[in-house]
């Protein structure tokens, strides 16, 4: 995406340049937040597609030690839950699995400076209880990866999630394209919150979507359930882990 500097001055050369140029402008607009802000087209959106781990990415959201580990400020919050679903171990086998068939993994961290200047909403909401507490602090134990879910070689990196969904401000999007990715595969924390909330942008902009319901967890079983049992089923095809790791293999 360009600087919006960047993307006025370009706009404003094609709106004087050939009809083909103006089309061309006309784009731009649409890629910077019109009404069209999608990766797929209507023509190509690829939902319901079969799993083919050549174009399957399994991104997974905030496996950091904040949530995930002993010690982690949010762990008795969701330590629950995450003994019910098994989501660490679980998202392990369905890590390696992706790799073992070609599919990408993608590891999507939170990060914030320790004065919380890049914290976009932080009197309102969730945010707000992340800049109250000074979570997931860049450079801290916190903020690091839990360990058995530490990046691999080979595994991909979103650099800049800073809010609840894992594309805006972030290279999400761009590591998606440059590798051909059709189908995101979701899993991490919060079940209701920030894997719901990239689930819902994954699928507006035309990817198949698939949400691995034993490998996330949040507050309450209510609430896992809640989105488990609903909301995952109206953007996304939920599976379990096992489920996944079958249609890899098929």
């Amino acid at each position: 995406m360009l600087p919006p500097s960047i993307a006025v001055l370009s706009c404003a050369a094609l709106a004087s340049s050939a009809p083909s140029s103006r089309l061309a402008a006309t784009r731009i607009g649409a890629m910077r937040g019109g009404s069209s802000d999608r990766t797929f087209s209507a023509a190509d959106a690829h939902g319901g597609e079969p799993i083919d781990p050549r174009t399957t990415a399994l991104v997974l959201i905030e496996y950091q030690n904040e949530f995930a580990a002993e010690g982690g400020k949010l762990h008795d919050a969701v330590k629950e839950v995450m003994g019910q679903t098994q989501m660490i171990a679980k998202t392990v086998e369905a890590c390696e699995a992706a790799r073992a068939a070609g599919a990408k993994v993608v590891h999507s961290p939170i990060l914030f400076r320790e004065d919380m200047t890049d914290n976009p909403n932080k009197a309102l909401g969730i945010l707000a209880g992340v800049n109250d507490n000074k979570l997931f602090v860049e450079g801290t134990w916190n903020a690091d990866f839990v360990e058995p879910m530490r990046p691999k070689d080979g595994d991909l990196l979103v650099v800049g999630k800073k809010g609840l969904d894992a594309f805006p401000g972030t290279n999400l999007e761009e590591l998606l394209v440059q590798n051909g990715i059709k189908t995101i595969v979701l899993g991490g924390f919060l079940t209701n919150c920030c894997v719901e909330s990239t689930m819902r942008t994954a699928y507006e902009k035309g990817f198949n979507v698939v949400t691995l319901t034993d490998c996330t967890a949040t507050t309450s079983e209510a609430a896992q359930s809640a989105s488990t049992g609903g909301t995952y089923g109206m953007f996304s095809k939920p599976m379990t882990k096992d489920e996944f790791v079958a249609e890899l293999r098929k």
